[in-house]
This record gives structure tokens, C-alpha cells and sequence, in this order.
């Protein structure tokens, strides 16, 4: 009976719960799906966008994702869902990225953007008339800032986390996810592994603060926040000011070539004094009428007022990705929205998974290329013994063999007459 109850509950939280966006493009017809703006194009400045599982992949089906081609470009494409609210519920915003290219300087965030916010897909941009949206979340890479963004857009300014939150820059795929919770909280993860997480209001200046200094109150003329003062008894050494900060050096001697007629006067150089201690200054003491820093007395604010719905917006309608990169080649996939975060833990165990495999085989092609090389190196060594041994070969002495001179025919001996 107890189990029977325990699985009716699950059923029910299991039903309850709901995806609204998942996209990991198995189904290899992404345009059917996403729309790439128009934004920069007429500049030739918009970036193309293409599908890849990148150079290391264990099942290129599962694990491709949206991938940018071009350098130094703009890439802004959106995905749209049946719009939505998350008023009272869990919301999780989750995606994987994969730098394989080594990226310098180039975003990896998405946006999620309400049904208010874009008319027409072709129009979604950034830039100074930048598309407006709810959150913005993920990695951002530019030399030595690695951080991740989570900027909320409340009152229409957008507002970004005060934590700093390192992300990830090798050429793995890693998944970062975003959460925000009915009770005003949220949490940050990379990989799983959580980053940040607390109340809203704590963590971003949206609210105005709660206390505030009192206009009224202003520092007393009369208030001494000097710690230390001269002490009024220290008196300066007799001969201070006597002493020179500099010296004739007692060791140099005038050249033997010195001319006096054609160098002048010679003129011993200076060194500095040993015995000089500077300007002289009174020690100091501990102030009597020290009375500490002064501090400005607070009072409520009077324009604080709390938010209980920080996390919630009233429309989500769009993700897409508006982004710069230097250097292309980054992958995005994985994408994922929903209001259970056992969906989203699922996937990022998956992502994980396929991120050792990634490794696997950069290991192995590492392997098979140094094998390459060093069988290659082998070989030339191996040609240049040949190309010696028949160099030495070619110049070894060959002495020709002498020529024999003719045989001279001897005179007949001519007879005594």
C-alpha cells in the first residue's frame, strides 16, 4: 500500500512537471527550428551558422549542436516555444557549449526573451537597439576574463549578478545551467557542480537598498578622527639640518690625464651621505581625542519596498544566442527549459558522459599523431644514413689504372758490311 502511494506521488509530481523547450538536435534540420536574424547582414558582419559534433565525438547524432564558422563576426539566431510564465514555479535554464576552436575572445550566453520583446525572429539583435529580454546566462571569454553572466532585466535596466563566476575555456563540452526558484533564490551550476547560488535580492542591486544615511545627520565639527598626532615632546636633534645628504666621495682621485687648461677645475663626485637621516619629523602619538571613524546613522528607506517575485517574469516566448566571437568555432547545444530540475540533472549526466568521451578520443588521435610523427621522423633519419652512406660511397679514391706505352718495334740489325 505504502508503495502504491509512493508511486501514485511520483506519477503526479512526474506529470506536473513540464518542458517547455528541449532541443539537442537529433533531428538534423535545424532551420526547421531556429532562425537565423538578419541582423549585420547588410554589413557583411553576421557570422554562418552550420551543424557539427565538432573533431572529437563518440555518437555524432547525440552530440552535434549549432556551431559558428566565420571569425570576427556577429551570430544571432532564435529558437521559439508556446509562451509561458514561471510565476509560482521552478524555472531551468540549461545549454552546453564546446570551444573547440581555443576561443580568445568571443561569448557564449543566451538569451530568453518574452513574447513582448520580438515580433519578427529576423529582427532579433544586439547591440545598441538590442533585443530586450528576461535573462541572460552563460560564459563570456576575453583574454583573461572567464566569467559567467546571469544578467536579470527588471524595470526595463538590466541588472547583473555581483559574484564573480568562473567558467570553463578548454575545447570540451561542458553545460551550464540556471536556476530560479519561487522562493525568490537561485542557483548557478557548471558541469553539475554548483557555483553560486542564495537570495536574489543579495546577490543583485535590482532593490533599492533597505537602509539609507540620515539626510539630517551630518559629522560634528568637533569630531576627531585623527588616531595619531605629533607627539608635542619630541624635540629635534641639535645639528639635524647640518647634515648633508651628500658627500665627496673619499675615494675618487683626479685622472692622471686631467687637463686643468683644457678640463677645468677638477671637481671630487658625490656620494650619498651615510650619515644623513633625511627630514627630521616628531614621532607620533596616540590622540587623546580620538573618538573613532565617525559613522553616519542610518535610517529605513523609505523608497525600499521587497519583491517577493524577483525570479519570475510574465512571458518567455524565445531563446536565442547574440553573440561576437573573434575566433570561431564554438558549439552550442543541449538546450534545455523546463521546471524540474531532475530533467535537467539527466541531461547534464549526459553531457558529462559525453565530455569524457570527447577526451577519450583527443587522447587517442593525440597518441596516433605523435605515433605518426615519430614514425615519420624515423623514416627521414633512415633516408638521411642512406643518403650519407651513398654520399661516402661516391667519394671513395678510385685510382685509375696506369696506361702501358706502346711497344716500340726494335731496328733490325743491319748487318757489318
Amino acid at each position: 500500500m505504502h508503495l502504491n502511494i509512493a508511486i501514485f506521488f511520483g506519477l503526479v509530481a512526474f506529470c506536473a512537471s513540464h518542458v517547455y523547450f528541449q532541443d539537442d538536435f537529433s533531428n538534423a534540420d535545424w532551420q526547421s527550428r531556429w532562425v537565423v536574424s538578419d541582423w549585420k547582414k547588410d554589413s557583411g558582419e553576421a557570422g554562418d551558422w552550420g551543424l557539427s559534433a565538432g573533431k572529437y565525438f563518440t555518437d555524432e547524432s547525440k552530440e552535434r549542436g549549432l556551431k559558428t564558422l566565420q571569425d570576427a563576426r556577429f551570430y544571432d539566431v532564435s529558437g521559439a516555444f508556446d509562451e509561458f510564465s514561471n510565476k509560482g514555479k521552478t524555472l531551468v535554464i540549461q545549454f552546453s557549449v564546446k570551444h573547440e576552436q581555443n576561443i580568445d575572445c568571443g561569448g557564449g550566453y543566451v538569451k530568453l526573451v518574452g513574447a513582448s520583446g520580438l515580433s519578427d525572429q529576423k529582427n532579433f539583435q544586439g547591440g545598441a537597439s538590442e533585443t530586450v529580454y528576461n535573462v541572460m546566462f552563460g560564459p563570456d571569454i576575453c583574454g583573461y576574463t572567464k566569467k559567467v553572466h546571469f544578467i536579470l532585466n527588471k524595470s526595463g535596466k538590466n541588472h547583473l549578478i555581483k559574484d564573480d563566476i568562473s567558467c570553463e575555456s578548454d575545447e570540451f563540452t561542458h553545460i551550464y545551467t540556471a536556476v530560479l526558484n519561487s522562493d525568490n533564490t537561485f542557483r548557478v551550476l557548471v558541469d553539475g557542480t554548483e557555483k553560486k547560488s542564495g537570495p536574489i535580492p543579495d546577490h543583485w542591486d535590482i532593490l533599492p537598498p533597505k537602509k539609507i544615511n540620515d539626510p539630517n545627520e551630518s559629522k560634528p565639527a568637533d569630531w576627531v578622527d585623527e588616531r595619531l598626532i605629533d607627539d608635542p615632546e619630541d624635540k629635534k636633534p641639535e645639528g639635524w639640518d647640518d647634515i648633508p645628504a651628500e658627500v665627496v666621495d673619499p675615494e675618487a682621485k683626479k685622472p692622471d690625464d686631467w687637463d686643468d687648461d683644457l678640463d677645468g677645475e677638477w671637481e671630487a663626485p658625490k656620494i650619498g651621505n651615510p650619515e644623513y637621516k633625511g627630514p627630521w619629523a616628531p614621532k607620533k602619538v596616540d590622540n587623546p581625542a580620538y573618538k573613532g571613524p565617525w559613522v553616519h546613522p542610518q535610517i529605513d528607506n523609505p523608497d525600499y519596498k521587497e519583491d517577493a517575485e524577483l525570479y519570475a517574469f510574465e512571458s518567455w516566448k524565445y531563446i536565442g544566442i547574440d553573440v561576437w566571437q573573434v575566433k570561431a568555432g564554438s558549439i552550442f547545444g543541449h538546450f534545455l527549459i523546463t521546471d524540474d530540475f531532475d530533467t535537467a540533472q539527466t541531461q547534464i549526466d549526459a553531457v558529462n558522459a559525453i565530455r569524457e568521451g570527447e577526451k577519450k578520443k583527443k587522447e587517442d588521435a593525440d597518441a596516433a599523431a605523435k605515433a605518426a610523427a615519430d614514425a615519420a621522423a624515423d623514416a627521414d633519419d633512415d633516408d638521411d644514413d642512406d643518403d650519407e652512406h651513398d654520399h661516402d660511397h661516391d667519394h671513395d679514391e678510385v685510382k685509375p689504372e696506369t696506361p702501358q706505352a706502346p711497344e716500340v718495334p726494335k731496328e733490325e740489325e743491319k748487318p757489318d758490311l
